[in-house]
């Protein structure tokens, strides 16, 4: 009897703890979008979020997360080393197609894990941005210094015009100048905008290849332009005069364009909370919309009212031969290199591939005419180090705004892409929005709007593979 009051006593305990974690959610969802969580209004929860909600809340989602992604990485670097270590024992010899089938598979294995990896850090970048995970990021740690200039700034972002003391409206007032004060627009001094700029810098395919310049003024602006690959110079004789060759010069328009990050609502708590960088919060959160934005139009612009993307911009050096619709031959690759004078690849210059995901698949598995895989795998930043990913023995950088492999895309690019010039205009416009429309929501509305343009200087040095039509 006693045995059975026992479990009895036992059975009672799980069943209410098994009522209280599916009658506290409900009770959570019924208040609505009024619930605070941390200090941070969070949005009425939807059935299908409560169990990860609960999970989040003891620490065993990102925990599983995190060590699955490790996992993941490991698993990855120990592929990529199997596919290296075949292609160094193979060397220079012919690869049978029993060895060739076997990098093939570890390569698709390693792909597999890949597309894993980025999809796990998808989410978490999803999670982190849609939550405001990431605002743990972004905690003041020991004493700031601020100039006074991002001390008005942290007060623009944190408080309404009603609830500014003189001191802070005049310090915003001299930090920026008003343009549709209506709308709630201020244009920022150099110092602010630099930070934006900064930021921007490193952000996306193009960017981490491109020449980078900034100017003061969003002005229309022109480069100079010059092919030097087909100047010569000549051998003199003795007492023979010199002759004289002067070198052509064109002009290429390098215009700044307006680039909006769309409207951010943030919480009013996370305003409030003078534990947080508001300033590099509110920032990221416009770098990276923008930011990405940008790449689109850098890869892809048309010219007109736009960037010169450098699809746009560079001439095609190698049309794919009949069939290659979506894919592209070892010939073919070939042929794209050796479109490119080799000025553009020796010595400093920077000599490379732009490849999207999708036409990475297709490349990694050709083969060169001994059945040698032309790709050399990279290992996964953070494990064994970062190790670029060569192609032909260039390296690759991924943009995944190239075009689609498809019939006529120029899916493909390679050259010295340090000739296409961005630049970034100290031209940045803030907004804020504390509107009903923002704070029935408990929410402040910001918007910023930054100046930038790009194009190609020189179009000897990048040229572009093109599909073949049918």
């Amino acid at each position: 009897m006693k045995n059975l009051n026992w479990i009895r006593g036992w059975l009672t305990l799980a069943l209410v703890i098994c009522a209280s974690l599916f009658a506290i959610p409900a009770a959570f969802a019924a208040t609505g979008p009024a619930l605070q969580l941390s200090g941070i209004a969070v949005e009425k929860f939807k059935p299908k979020e409560q169990p990860n909600f609960w999970l989040a809340g003891l620490g065993i989602v990102g925990a599983a997360s995190g060590s699955k992604l490790n996992q993941l990485r490991e698993q990855h670097t120990e592929l990529v080393n199997q596919a290296n270590n075949l292609l160094e024992q193979t060397g220079s010899a012919s690869w049978s197609k029993e060895k060739q089938a076997e990098f093939d598979s570890v390569m698709d294995q390693a792909d597999s894990v890949k597309n894993q990896i980025d999809a796990h850090r998808r989410m978490q970048e999803e999670d982190r941005e849609n939550n405001f995970k990431d605002i743990d990021d972004f905690k003041v740690k020991g004493k700031s210094e601020k100039s006074e200039a991002r001390m008005a700034v942290d007060a623009f972002f944190r408080k309404k015009l009603e609830d500014r003391s003189p001191e802070e409206i005049a310090a915003i007032r001299n930090t920026m100048s008003t343009t549709t004060g209506s709308q709630g627009g201020y244009t920022v001094q150099t110092e602010i905008a630099s930070v934006l700029i900064d930021a921007l810098k490193d952000f996306g395919g193009m960017r981490r290849e491109a020449s980078q310049v900034t100017t003061a003024g969003g002005n229309d602006m022109s480069y100079p332009s010059s092919d030097g690959t087909a100047e010569v110079g000549e051998l003199l004789t003795q007492n023979a005069s010199s002759t004289s060759l002067d070198p052509s010069f064109g002009t290429v328009p390098v215009n700044a364009y307006k680039f909006g990050s769309k409207i951010i609502a943030i919480p009013m708590e996370l305003l409030q909370d003078s534990a947080i960088d508001v300033e590099g919060f509110v920032f990221n959160r416009i770098r990276n919309r923008i930011g990405r934005v940008e790449n689109q139009y850098f890869t892809t612009g048309t010219g007109t009212s736009q960037p010169n993307g450098i699809v746009t911009a560079a001439s095609v050096g190698k049309i794919g031969t009949t069939g290659q619709t979506t894919s592209i031959i070892y010939d073919d690759l070939v042929d794209l290199e050796e479109s490119i004078d080799y000025a553009y690849q020796e010595g400093g210059n920077r000599a490379c591939w732009l490849i999207s995901q999708a036409l990475r698949k297709v490349v990694r598995k050709i083969k060169d005419t001994t059945g040698r895989p032309i790709w050399t795998p990279s290992y996964d930043a953070g494990i064994a180090g970062t190790k670029a990913e060569q192609l032909m023995g260039y390296d690759i950088c991924i943009n995944n705004d190239m075009p689609t492999p498809a019939a006529n895309a120029k899916s493909l690019a390679f050259g010295d892409l340090s000739k296409y010039q961005i630049r970034d205009a100290l031209d940045v416009v803030l907004y804020r929005w504390d509107d009903s429309a923002f704070t029935s929501k408990g929410q402040i509305g910001f918007m910023g709007i930054a100046r930038a343009g790009g194009n190609l200087l020189d179009t000897a040095a990048v040229k572009l593979y093109q599909h073949s039509a049918t």
